[in-house]
This record gives C-alpha cells, structure tokens and sequence, in this order.
C-alpha cells in the first residue's frame, strides 16, 4: 500500500503525486485517460494541475477521468491559478473555468501558480489581488485549502511565507541536487514547517536531466525526495505505465531515509548539482510559461534565440 501522509487532522495523501502537465503530453487521450485510472487504482490519489497546463488540455483530460466511473471522491484534486499579478476577479474566473473542466464543484487544494519573478509576492499580495481571492473561495468552502508554487528562487517562496497569509502548503523543487544549489530544502522547508505549510515537492528527477545527463539512480532519485523532511507529497510526471510502474514500487510501504543515508546521497551527486546546469528552471528562464511572460511584459519564449 503507498505510504500516506496527513495535510490535516483526519485527511490524509499519498506519498507519490500525479503531475497534471505531463498528462496534457501523451499524444493518445484515451490512453492518457487510461493511465491516470491506473494510477488511481494504484493508490496514487493526489491529482496536480494547473490551469494554463497544455492550453487547458491537462484539465479538460483529468476532468474526463474522474468523471468516467464516478472516480471524483476517491482522489484529491489540486489545480492552480494563473493569474501571474492580475486580481481577484480574474483568479475567481479562472476558478470558475477550472471547476467546469475538471467537472467538479470543489477542489481540496488550490494554489498561486509559478512564484518566480522578484516583485511577485507584492503582486499577489496586492489589495485586490489573487490572495483575497484564495481566501475568499476557502471560506466560502469552494477550495479545502490554499497553497502557493515556484521553482526559481528560494528568497521568493520565504517572502510569499513571510509577508503572513496562512498558507496551507507551498509547493517547490526537492531533489537530490537541490541541497548543493539554490536550494529550496535548506532555505524554505524549515521556515514552512515552522508555519505549519505542508511541502509539496516536486521536480524529483530534475524533468529527466539528472537521470539523462547527470546519471543519477532513479531509485536514489525518488528515496530522496520522498525523504525529505516535512514532505507532504511529491508530485512526479507519470507519462507511461513503465514510471507509473516504477513510482508505485517505491512508494509501496515507503519508510523514509534517515539523515545519514540522505547525506551519503547529496555526498554521492554533489559535484553534479553545484552549477545548476542540471536544474535549469532555477537557473534559467527555460520553465517560465509564456502565461506569466506576458502579464510582466516579457515576449514569449518561442520569440527569444536562447
């Protein structure tokens, strides 16, 4: 059985997370469909999304999941809000729209989406801005809890933390190389659990480079993530029955590592993390979504020659 893990008192998640980009990917619907009832099926109940993912495809594919053998009420739905520095208004209209796609009349978790321009916190937290409107849908019980995503710089989570708005999670890259560069484990997981934000990891294998280009065990890979202090869930993207597969083997009865056996892993891959090269959605603009590009005037990324 995969391990579970509490958010709250009497309500409790997976270990392992479907990531809702990747499932907008798969070229076949029917067999993205397929795959995410698998997962299900397997206990890997915690659904991540977004809102801009795939031009709306991934919620449109999930929605059509969970509505096919009434599978809503077995999982744990989180999607986020992209309103990248635009108001409440429009944050309550993209909820509207999610909620239709998913075909759902709640999510249990909704979240800011991609934190990772310097003057974020200060547009989010705006009178007007997209905070009210996370508080608003919680209190009107539309959304169960409220969080907040990012995957450049640790200071821009610690600021969205620090300026005070009871966050029920944060969502960031944890992995094997994170702790020797930029890292997110060092600088934002104590301050959140010190807050009592759940972590959300994700970016386990670094979309594929440290495994590729960095020769990293996926097995190594998972177990550190998984094991990382306070982790509530790791969201991974399960694109094909042989991950899946892999995923739910790991998380079968997981115990995470004990600290000795976490160091001898950031030990074994530091000389591969400490120029970034293997995590460039910290490092560069690669991963920044031409969504938020624009709401802070910056062309689209098929525009630029990098």
């Amino acid at each position: 059985m995969i391990a579970m893990r509490e958010i709250a008192p009497g309500v409790a998640v997976p270990a392992i997370g479907f990531g809702g980009y990747h499932l907008g990917l798969i070229d076949d619907e029917r067999e993205a469909i397929r795959l995410l009832h698998a997962a299900i099926d397997a206990g890997i109940t915690f659904l991540d999304n977004a809102w801009e993912y795939n031009r709306h495809v991934s919620e449109e594919r999930m929605g059509k999941a969970l509505a096919d053998g009434n599978r809503r009420d077995r999982v744990f739905l989180m999607t986020k809000v992209c309103t990248h520095g635009r108001g409440a208004d429009v944050a309550r209209q993209q909820l509207e729209e999610s909620l239709r796609r998913l075909r759902t009349d709640h999510l249990d978790l909704w979240q800011i989406h991609e934190c990772v321009y310097d003057d974020d916190p200060a547009r989010h937290y705006a009178k007007g801005g997209v905070v009210e409107a996370l508080e608003r849908a919680k209190r009107e019980g539309i959304v169960r809890f409220v969080g907040f995503t990012g995957h450049k710089r640790p200071a821009i989570h610690r600021e969205m933390i620090e300026r005070g708005f009871p966050f029920d999670t944060a969502q960031m890259p944890l992995n094997v190389l994170d702790p020797n560069y930029r890292s997110f484990e060092k600088h934002v997981v104590p301050l959140a659990r010190e807050r009592g934000i759940k972590v959300i990891g994700m970016k386990a294998f670094s979309e594929g480079r440290m495994l590729e280009a960095g020769k990293v065990d996926p097995d190594d890979a998972l177990r550190y993530a998984m094991s990382v202090p306070g982790v509530l869930t790791t969201v991974t993207g399960i694109d094909s029955q042989a991950v899946l597969d892999h995923h739910v083997r790991i998380a079968d009865g997981f115990t995470p590592l004990d600290e000795v056996a976490m160091q001898a892993l950031r030990d074994r891959y530091r000389d591969r993390a400490t120029d970034g090269h293997l995590e460039l959605y910290k490092s560069s603009m690669k991963n920044d979504a031409d969504e938020g590009r624009a709401q802070h005037g910056f062309p689209p990324m098929s525009e630029l020659a990098l």
